[in-house]
């Protein structure tokens, strides 16, 4: 299947995005995700399936593919914002309301057909937009808002125009009703936009880096060099480019020449600049503070650490948290409900309550023009796009929503050393020869130990291959490495090697104290031992965990006495060393039964363990596996924001319940209040829109919580 990507435009709630998701998966797709404040949409296309088809369908459904065919229907549109619709409706509107101010009474405006003039052309754009919005949801099953307020603005209108063609217009009409239901909610829809997109302004600002000028470097037949300037998104794997002070990395580089330092803070939300030299990488999106370098394009687009951190931020973003899952079954069934309780509220208060026919139907109208389903689909997508936004400014990503809920009851974070808790960067401490190693010879034995460790990816090993690296290296037949224990290995004339931990030799020596042991046909000829320093942060982040009553354990494979040194250190509540990977995964699962337990770590050892955890963290510059293993990764070559990832996931979650508690009660309070006969279609109007920006300042404020 071929996985698509859509930008769509039009989506102004989560009854669009149910539209779009059930329309896609009545067509066959599968794995539908639909983010309708992002306006993201991915899902896999079978084979055979015609691309164009499933565009126009979400065309006719009201929405627009972006960069999609051209369909042809659309035509320009008169108005493309709704302050726009808005400012329009207004001009009309205005007149309408001036006899509700106190002391002003203008004769002619009381004129029934004055008002119905003002009122067409309001009706007409609201109809338009409402109107063809709702009729086109109910075809396909899935009402939203603009259903209740076409059906509001309808009634009204029809009312005023029956009392405006039969003479009665002294009781009949309402003209006024209409206008501002229609002007007010274009209103509270443009304040919806704006506030929606404050949620988004973190995305949006790593989304815009991506687009810069780069300076291109060619030759020509001669080999004179020359500079010209080009798009970054027109870049490819392996140009040449020229990156100068004060200007912006365009897309993932490999310096060629030159040093620079580079301000990260856009992938790391770490300000202080790094340097960088020769074979460096240079993240895209990131600032050249200081220096000049040539540099090759080793990543563009998607492939880009930049672009990569955008898609996984999308993709969590479209995903739905196990709370969202009840909202949007109340969302599903909202509009139906609320024309229900409407023609109740008309029904009992015309009948039991005996009110009049015009009150009756101006507390329906009021109903419906109050109920707002916009909020229980917004309370989850805005708190969540600015948790995920703020995350990823900051050097944190998550790689689903899920996670987010997961980390409010994590009880107890499990450490791995090496890398982790330590900064990986070992240098070698001690190398001690055996009587047959000293009869082989140091250098010899260093050769050894280099070529056998240079086919690993452990930190230990990378030390050790760096220190000793020579062109004059053995040969190997077969090569086999097991985590957690070593490198194995068998030469042409068939002498076996191998560089491993003591589990490996425990039968060829007592001593256990060492890291790495070095064999040859199953004699001993070195130790090796390496020293590593503890980060900076650690010990700040332990405490803090600690002071949240959290508890803290070490799970490393490494000796006990240096775990018990790391420990003691740092203030470590527990410590389990010298566990092999399959000891760790046993740990994890044992401590999940105790409590959630989170897990950080870097290593290819750690991998099963971190996807065993209740939530797996691992470091961005870890193994592979490891990263992809884990459900949240740390950007900022550290374990310093660790407790900023675990308080985004909590204040998130608790921003969540917040959001969906107010969408709740402000319907089952509006409601009633309407349906009592306390506001009028108008007020219903005004709460109506506002009540969509409490719900997206309250998310917004996420960007300022102190979450620590």
């Amino acid at each position: 299947m071929e996985k698509v990507n859509w930008k769509v435009t039009g989506m102004s709630c989560t009854n669009c995005a149910l539209s779009i998701d059930k329309f896609l998966k009545e067509k066959g797709m599968d794995e539908v995700k639909v983010n309708f404040i992002g306006g993201d949409v991915s899902f896999n296309l079978p084979e055979g399936t015609n691309k164009i088809a499933i565009q126009k369908g979400i065309h006719d459904l009201g929405y627009q593919v972006k960069g999609g065919a051209d369909l042809g229907k659309s035509g320009k549109k008169i108005f493309k914002s709704h302050l726009q619709r808005f400012a329009f409706c207004a001009v009309f509107t205005a007149p309408l309301m001036l006899h509700m101010i106190p002391g002003i009474h203008i004769h002619w405006l009381m004129n029934p057909y004055v008002q119905l003039g003002l009122t067409i052309p309001v009706f007409i754009l609201g109809m338009d937009f409402f109107g063809r919005s709702g009729l086109k949801s109910l075809l396909k099953g899935v009402p939203n808002m603009n259903v209740l307020i076409a059906l509001g603005a309808l009634s009204s209108f029809i009312y005023s125009l029956y009392g405006t063609v039969t003479g009665q217009a002294d009781q009949y009409l309402f003209y006024e009703t209409t206008a501002t239901i229609i002007t007010l909610v274009f209103l509270g829809y443009w304040m919806e936009d704006k506030s929606v997109e404050q949620t988004q302004i973190a995305l949006n600002k790593l989304a815009k880096s991506q687009k810069t000028m780069a300076n291109m470097i060619a030759y020509d037949n001669e080999q004179n060099e020359h500079i010209f300037p080009v798009e970054s998104t027109s870049l490819k794997t392996g140009d040449l480019l020229l990156i100068r002070t004060g200007e912006a990395v365009p897309m993932d580089c490999k310096i060629l020449s030159g040093e620079v330092a580079v301000d990260e803070s856009i992938i790391t939300g770490e300000s202080i600049p790094v340097d960088k030299k020769v074979k460096d990488i240079l993240i895209g999106g990131s600032t050249i503070v200081n220096g000049t370098v040539k540099a090759y394009v080793t990543a563009v687009g998607e492939d880009s650490v930049l672009g990569n951190i955008l898609k996984m931020v999308k993709n969590a973003q479209t995903e739905k948290p196990p709370v969202q899952l009840l909202a949007d079954k109340i969302s599903a069934v909202f509009v139906p409900v609320v024309v229900g309780i409407a023609l109740l509220t008309f029904v009992l208060n015309y009948t039991i309550g005996e009110q009049a026919f015009t009150p009756s139907l101006m507390r329906s109208i009021a109903v419906l023009v109050i109920a707002c389903p916009c909020a229980m689909g917004l309370a989850t997508p805005a708190a969540i796009a600015v948790g995920l936004g703020r995350a990823a400014r900051n050097g944190v990503l998550f790689k689903n929503t899920k996670t987010l809920e997961l980390f409010k009851d994590i009880q107890q974070v499990v450490f791995d050393k090496t890398g982790t808790l330590t900064t990986g960067q070992f240098s070698i401490a001690a190398f001690e020869l055996t009587e047959a190693g000293k009869a082989l010879g140091e250098a010899e034995c260093k050769r050894i130990a280099y070529s056998l460790e240079k086919y690993s990816m452990h930190p230990l090993a990378k030390a050790i291959a760096q220190a000793w690296k020579t062109k004059d290296e053995i040969r190997f037949s077969d090569i086999t490495e097991e985590k957690g224990l070593g490198i194995n290995a068998t030469d042409k004339e068939g002498n076996t090697y191998s560089a491993s931990s003591y589990k490996n030799i425990a039968h060829l020596t007592n001593n256990t104290n060492h890291n790495i042991y070095l064999v040859k046909n199953n004699t001993l000829l070195a130790s090796i031992d390496l020293k590593d320093e503890i980060r900076p942060e650690a010990a700040a982040m332990i405490k803090s965990l600690q002071q949240k009553g959290i508890k803290t354990i070490l799970l490393s494979g490494d000796l006990q006495v240096k775990c018990d040194y790391v420990a003691s250190q740092l203030g470590i509540d527990e410590v389990f060393a010298e566990q092999s990977p399959a000891e760790k995964l046993a740990k994890i699962e044992a401590l999940n039964l105790i409590s959630p337990t989170a897990m950080v770590g870097d290593g290819i050892n750690d991998a099963p363990a971190l996807a065993k955890a209740t939530v797996g963290v691992s470091l961005s510059d870890a193994a592979h596996i490891a990263v992809q293993s884990a459900e949240v990764v740390l950007m900022n070559h550290g374990v310093k924001n660790l407790t900023l990832a675990l308080g985004l996931g909590k204040h998130t979650y608790l921003t969540i319940q917040q959001n969906l508690f107010w969408a709740l009660i402000y319907n089952v309070v509006a409601i009633p209040v309407a349906a009592f006969g306390f506001l009028s279609p108008t007020i219903g109007a005004l709460v109506m829109g506002l009540s969509d920006v409490v719900l997206a300042i309250n998310s917004v404020r996420l960007n300022f919580k102190k979450v620590h």
